[in-house]
């Protein structure tokens, strides 16, 4: 049968999506490119806010309407199953932590045929590296969908980086729910993993996932040594959540600004030029204008490469959904604007600097038309006006800026 993989939310879960879509092929279904000349669409569910939940409960409703098989994945199968069931009561729902029993179930419910060809990946390629994660932070939801750390073993690990490689993956995002809690419960941890990996030759590049500052700090040391090495890229998302300890306080984030400040400054005394990318959430309860103001400035003193902003959303089951003095919904729009206005033009003073500097650079993607996005060492976005295959290397000149990315044009290529 033809199938489609529709993922939402996290790179985590867009690598999962990739997963199943190999499952899927081992099976012998056939991959096609829209869900419309699907039989059979995974809708693999995202629920880290409301939002994104009105948009997968509005989806669900379109594909049944299509007439479609469907399969429910992701983290809303194992957290809101009941509400998938009401509006699909014909589906069939697999949380993450029953992806082992995937194929089973999908060849019981739709047969299989021989497998004739091996999975093709793309030129940039996801590995998850463990479910699952170490923290308590009181306003997520994704814990209860994910559980505890569950880390992958390195064999299985290595096998999948290396099967990418011969494939002609040129880019590998290495991705978790916490990426730098990798190992801890199987007596080993990430720069260990990432040594493992870059023993495989070749030109490529490997985009380091998500690490939350009290488990990146352990392991920080380490990490910087590893990413001595040019294949990898000289960025790491930090969130940081709050300017406020107060309020990452009342988050259960395990640690204060002081500390984030420390790692990222520590980062920066060894890689002056890395790129630190974070978020923000906005409107968490109780948080007074004061608090506000402290993000206001954490944004400038930070002097981040890009600011994640999102608003708070209330998720059932969380503490921080029974918390007083909930923030009204006027006063977050508001607050998220003013951080969005700071932020942006943050990042627009960084980019700015870059103009007439030269980059080695990666080619990840299309732009708009007649436009080609490449990453440099540093995973900066580069548009240049171009018609280059994805997942050729090649030398940039950096031509203009705006906050969100640099522009550049070829210098050569090969």
């Amino acid at each position: 049968m033809r199938y489609f993989v529709e993922s939402y939310g996290c790179t985590m879960n867009f690598g999962e999506g990739e997963q199943l879509s190999k499952k899927m092929e081992s099976l012998g279904h056939t991959r096609v490119n829209s869900p419309d000349e699907a039989d059979i669409v995974i809708l693999n569910t995202c629920t880290v806010v409301d939002t994104t939940e009105k948009k997968m409960v509005h989806r669900m409703g379109e594909l049944k309407q299509e007439g479609k098989e469907i399969i429910v994945t992701g983290c809303m199968a194992k957290v809101q199953p009941k509400r998938i069931s009401i509006r699909l009561p014909e589906s069939m729902i697999i949380p993450p932590d029953q992806y082992d029993l995937f194929s089973g179930k999908v060849e019981s419910a739709f047969g299989c045929a021989p497998c004739t060809e091996t999975y093709k990946f793309g030129a940039s390629a996801i590995l998850p590296i463990a479910q699952g994660c170490l923290g308590n932070c009181s306003y997520c939801i994704t814990r209860f969908a994910r559980g505890v750390l569950k880390s992958y073993q390195e064999d299985e690990l290595l096998n999948e980086f290396k099967s990418m490689l011969d494939s002609g993956v040129k880019e590998i995002l290495v991705t978790a729910q916490d990426t730098a809690c990798y190992g801890r419960d199987i007596d080993t941890d990430l720069p260990t993993l990432l040594r493992r990996f870059l023993e495989f030759e070749g030109e490529y590049r490997i985009r380091i996932g998500m690490m939350n500052p009290n488990n990146l700090d352990r392991i920080l040391d380490d990490l910087m040594d590893v990413m001595e090495d040019e294949r990898v890229y000289r960025f790491l998302h930090i969130p940081v959540q709050s300017g406020s300890n107060s309020v990452l306080e009342r988050m259960r984030r395990h640690y204060t600004v002081d500390r984030f400040m420390g790692i990222v400054n520590r980062l920066r005394e060894r890689y002056p030029d890395i790129s630190i990318a974070t978020d923000l959430i906005t409107g968490f309860p109780g948080e007074t204008d004061r608090d506000h103001e402290k993000s206001i400035k954490l944004i400038k003193d930070l002097h981040a490469d890009t600011v994640n902003i999102t608003r708070f959303s209330v998720r059932p089951g969380t503490d921080a959904a029974t918390m007083k003095n909930q923030i009204h919904g006027n006063i977050s729009k508001e607050r998220s604007t003013e951080l969005t206005e700071t932020k942006m033009s943050v990042e627009g003073d960084i980019n700015s600097t870059l103009i007439g500097q030269r980059y080695r650079a990666l080619v990840t993607e299309n732009g708009r038309p007649g436009t080609m996005i490449a990453r440099n060492r540093n995973y900066r976005p580069i548009g240049i006006e171009a018609d280059i295959p994805i997942g050729t290397f090649i030398d940039v000149e950096i031509t203009g800026s705006a906050p969100t990315h640099l522009v550049g044009r070829i210098a050569n290529h090969q």
